[in-house]
């Protein structure tokens, strides 16, 4: 047996990019081993370019709810193509997207795109540092919020107080504006806010921490926040890059009843494409560029195929309500390989919510909502499993912290495809006495 094509094109590839790749969870550093290059998908599956087909459970970290290429939205992004793929300026596609959102969804009255979630986040921090003449951010631990210098901090040795860069490169003036809070800890919560309330611009939260894990969070903490910040006069920003539509078209705004100040959104807006976008309340989207102080802009930002994408993506996701369907395939997905960890005497457990679902390698008597209570066993065994599967044609997250979706072109004959490669897998990894 040859060396792989993959194995040939990381290698070319580290000599160009750093690492060999364009964003660092791809290079397989967190399972160890070489990263398959993708030649092609479609449906719920990859095809990589040794040949070798792999059922899909990252679904490009989230978008795809309906899989790879679905038929309307490629027409959609067809169309688009062929009526010029970057214009510049002002054209009719972001605002058919834009009003699909403002009136689906109520606590969004106005909305900007931008291109990634990342940009969305960074933006939506300026404006409310703008609108509320306030400097500091409360950010928590656990939560991912893109790679915006202020987001890239973690908590310190105190309370709130000691805040860190998390990245070279990130200064301690930056740090020294972002508040940490531990996730599912009322008490911390309410000293942080009765200490800084008056300094602090915006909370922003994963409502359910999806990159660190899936934390589910409880409602009462979420809203005990949500009512801490009105009570401080605060802005709570909701990071809906990953649930926003893809846990229900109102994603966890919708969910939890809680309506924030501003929300951002990911690709799943633009089909896959690369798309982000924030909004929230009329009178603080009003205080952007060009009509208020809060600068902002791109030349690709509402580009037109991505915004063709996006519009093809929430008609369907609004005619169509795949949401009720998900979540119960999900569901039985979760407890067929808790059941097949049982059978093999490998303790698995899966934390799923709607259709997004993250597999431990660990037994556990009570949902995980901190990522510092993960059983270090976790990460480990999940390594060796990853690989197994990935030998078996099952294509989940490279790190054992990163969570994994179904899509509407998973099917029966995909879902058994995993358990059937999960007991095997297991059965490879179980220790032997």
């Amino acid at each position: 047996m040859g060396i792989s094509k993959s194995t040939v094109l990381f290698e070319k590839a580290k000599q160009v990019s750093p690492g060999g790749v364009h964003s660092p969870v791809r290079a397989f550093r967190g399972v160890g081993g070489t990263p398959r290059f993708i030649a092609s998908a479609k449906g719920a599956e990859l095809l990589d370019v040794d040949g070798n087909s792999y059922v899909d459970f990252c679904m490009s970290w989230g978008p795809l709810i309906f899989g790879h290429q679905d038929q309307d939205i490629l027409e959609a992004v067809q169309a688009a193509l062929f009526r010029g793929w970057s214009y510049g300026a002002a054209e009719p596609y972001s605002l058919e997207l834009a009003e699909l959102i403002t009136s689906s969804i109520p606590w969004v009255e106005k909305v900007r795109f931008v291109n990634s979630g990342t940009e969305a986040v960074m933006s939506a921090l300026r404006l409310a540092r703008g609108a509320t003449r306030r400097n500091k951010i409360l950010k928590f631990d656990g939560c991912y919020h893109g790679h915006a210098d202020s987001m890239l901090v973690r908590a310190g040795s105190g309370l709130a107080e000691m805040a860190a860069p998390d990245s070279a490169g990130i200064s301690d003036a930056v740090a020294a504006d972002t508040l940490v809070a531990p996730l599912d800890d009322l008490p911390a919560l309410e000293l942080i806010f009765e200490k800084y309330g008056s300094e602090i611009a915006a909370a922003i939260v994963e409502p359910i921490p999806a990159n660190n894990g899936l934390l589910l969070q409880r409602d009462e903490f979420l809203h005990r926040l949500a009512a801490l910040t009105k009570k401080h006069g605060s802005l709570l920003i909701f990071d809906e890059v990953i649930t926003g539509f893809r846990v229900a078209f109102g994603g966890m705004a919708e969910r939890t009843g809680i309506r924030p100040d501003l929300v951002t959104y990911g690709k799943i807006i633009g089909g896959g494409f690369p798309v982000g976008a924030f909004g929230g309340r009329a009178d603080l989207m009003d205080q952007m560029a060009p009509l208020g102080p809060v600068y902002q802009a791109g030349t690709l930002s509402g580009n037109p195929v991505a915004m063709s994408a996006g519009i093809a993506m929430l008609k369907k996701l609004k005619r169509d309500c795949p949401y009720a369907a998900l979540e119960a395939k999900t569901e039985k997905l979760a407890q067929d390989l808790q059941k097949t960890g049982a059978q093999v005497g490998v303790p698995v457990t899966v934390q799923r919510y709607g259709s997004i679902f993250w597999m431990l390698c660990a037994e556990l008597k009570e949902p995980v909502r901190r990522h510092d209570v993960v059983p270090a066993i976790h990460r480990e065994t999940y390594a060796r499993v990853f690989h197994k599967l990935l030998e078996k044609g099952i294509y989940m997250a490279p790190s054992a912290f990163e969570v994994s979706f179904l899509s509407t072109a998973h099917h029966d004959t995909h879902l058994s495809a995993f358990r059937e490669a999960l007991k095997e897998s297991l059965g490879e990894v179980k220790p032997t006495k």
